[in-house]
């Protein structure tokens, strides 16, 4: 039997003996079936260092052995889990959750204090029904929005899993797959979650895990009202088709006396007068990213105020309300719509004269390397094609004869095309 060097080892009865430990969904496992062990004073607690009963058990398949680390009387004092020290109810650290409710709980952390306080603790646990926390906690009058957001609501058993084998991070490890330890890559040392420690976590101080939580909690988007008091409207977005008036007023009733409710189907939205600028806070409040109706996720944003509503509102000849406004005389119509192109009309890349036959047009090209030129009289013309000594141009194509067909070779103007007609009759 352990014993405990400080003076409650003179003073038997503050010491616990308890047949059932107080733990989380977690820490407890996902195994219907589960067997502890149990030693009577095995340890002193960490916190208030009085033995109490330990209970040891494994959580589950190639899970890690755990037992409990604090006394249930500390554990009652913060509603907290015996082994992992979260919160019973949000599954959060005590310093989230005294951030959250906005609670101060100073536990006294010298030896004659602290053993005093935890006596007027156990007279307090004693004279209650064990239905709600005692000290600070039990004051607190209701919950956060905060808390809400962040608790946890399914167990995390992966929080179970064994610790990194360090060993097989040194590469000694010989077990092998036998090896009840994890082979994994363990994390950054300079990470902060990487240092923690259990009395931190209790008194709520200097916990990386909370300073975690607490910075994401920072940055979720959260609903400010509008400057302007008159504003008492919300609106509401992604109704769909399955959202009806009804729907809407069954849920925010409860949260004041609604003046109107208008939908617009068009754009699947709705509006909400409130008659009071409280309850409209209210309703904004407990319904921004929380409202769902029919299966379906809602969209909560404040109403805007007329002048704002006046300039921003209008949009494509459409209010916010949904009607279709009137066009103001006056003003300039919409441009014309550029003319279509014709597919069949073939692309002048040169803008050049489409009244020009390409059979005539004479592009001097000079000729390739290695290519003599042509001698005198065979090469092209030297004068230019719309001269007055160019050859007669043939008719277009629109003015010839149907079923004639025009071939520069076959052209009588062409140069020497009468000493080839006389080689081939004197054949």
């Amino acid at each position: 039997m352990a014993t405990s060097l400080g003076s409650n080892t003179y003073n038997r009865q503050n010491w616990e003996d308890a047949d059932f430990p107080i733990l989380c969904q977690t820490c407890l496992g996902e195994n219907p079936y589960i067997r502890m062990t149990k030693e009577k004073y095995g340890k002193e607690c960490k916190i208030c260092a009085r033995p109490f009963t330990v209970f040891r058990w494994c959580p589950g398949t190639r899970m890690r052995f755990k037992k409990t680390e604090v006394c249930q009387t500390c554990s009652k004092m913060k509603n907290v889990c015996q082994t992992c020290l979260l919160d019973l109810e949000y599954g959060l650290p005590i310093q989230v959750r005294d951030t959250g409710l906005a609670i101060k709980d100073e536990v006294p952390k010298s030896d004659v204090n602290k053993e005093y306080y935890t006596q007027n603790m156990e007279r307090e646990i004693a004279n209650s029904d064990g239905s709600r926390p005692v000290g600070q906690l039990g004051k607190a009058t209701s919950s956060s929005d905060m808390l809400l957001k962040l608790a946890r609501t399914t167990p995390y058993y992966k929080r179970n899993r064994p610790h990194i084998c360090s060993f097989w991070v040194k590469g000694e490890c010989k077990r092998g797959e036998e090896c009840p330890y994890r082979h994994e890559k363990p994390t950054d040392p300079d990470d902060p979650l990487a240092d923690q420690n259990i009395k931190d976590r209790y008194y709520g101080i200097n916990d990386p895990v909370a300073d975690k939580l607490l910075k994401r909690a920072s940055t979720m988007p959260r609903l400010d009202p509008p400057e302007d008091k008159t504003i008492t409207t919300l609106y509401i977005g992604g109704l769909g088709d399955t959202v009806t008036d009804g729907d809407l007023k069954s849920h925010f009733y409860q949260f004041g006396e609604i003046r109107t409710i208008t939908i617009v189907q068009r754009q699947q939205c709705a509006f909400i007068q409130f008659a009071t600028r409280q309850s409209a806070e209210m309703a904004a409040e407990k319904s921004f990213n929380k409202l769902i109706i029919n299966g379906r996720r809602l969209t909560v944003k404040w109403g805007r105020s007329q002048a704002a509503r006046g300039k921003e509102g209008v949009k494509d000849g459409v209010s916010e309300m949904g009607t279709r406004l009137d066009p103001v005389p006056g003003l300039p119509g919409a441009l014309p719509p550029p003319p279509a192109l014709d597919e069949e009309a073939p692309a002048n890349y040169f803008n050049l004269d489409p009244s020009t036959s390409p059979a005539v047009m004479n592009i001097a090209l000079p000729p390739p390397p290695g290519i003599n030129p042509p001698p005198p009289g065979f090469g092209p013309p030297m004068f230019h094609p719309m001269g007055p000594m160019a050859p007669p141009m043939p008719p277009p194509m629109s003015m010839r004869p149907p079923g004639q067909i025009h071939y520069p070779s076959q052209d009588p103007q062409r140069m020497g095309a009468h000493a080839a007609h006389g080689s081939r009759h004197g054949d």
